[in-house]
């Protein structure tokens, strides 16, 4: 009985593994598809900065147009020589007195908080300090800060996948 028993584990074929083969041809062609995922998966991520830096800047600048707007209206009391443009980013969200009130106690703010620029290299920055500032009285092709704040644009040196270099957005 023993050796029917010994003679039945011999007829079974034996269990084999990958051959050598086999799985340096695996390995070559999950490297050739991670190879072929690594630019998609840059682009991606360079598409996603690029879309929160134009949401940052349409909301830096609705907050700036809404301040302009809120002096115009007298809302806001401005001084005969400003352009009636905030004076910082930081006062958008710091608020200022509304001119409505009587009491003089309300204030109206226009963010709830300054957004960074997604292409700002040091994250110990503060938000405000990582964008790039236009004065009413600076010229369009050569932006400079100045007394008050015009428009926004990011600091960074890149170029989008647009083809049109960070700075100028």
């Amino acid at each position: 009985m023993i050796d029917a028993l010994r003679r039945r584990a011999d007829a079974r074929p034996r269990q084999r593994g990958f051959t050598f083969i086999e799985l340096v041809i695996t390995v070559a062609i999950i490297g050739i598809l991670a190879a072929a995922a690594v630019p998609l998966v840059e682009l991606t991520a360079k598409r996603a900065k690029e879309q929160e830096l134009r949401t940052a800047l349409r909301q830096l600048r609705a907050a700036v147009d809404e301040y302009k707007k809120a002096v115009d209206e007298g809302k806001i009391a401005k001084k005969a020589d400003e352009s009636g443009y905030p004076p910082s980013l930081d006062i958008l969200v710091e608020g200022v007195l509304d001119g409505d009130d009587p009491n003089r106690r309300r204030r109206i703010y226009f963010l709830r908080r300054i957004p960074r620029d997604p292409f700002h290299g040091d994250p110990a920055a503060r938000a405000a300090d990582t964008w790039g500032k236009r004065s009413y009285e600076s010229p369009h092709d050569n932006p400079q800060p100045g007394k008050d704040v015009f428009d926004v644009h990011s600091l960074a040196e890149g170029v989008g996948l647009s083809g049109v270099p960070y700075r100028q957005w």
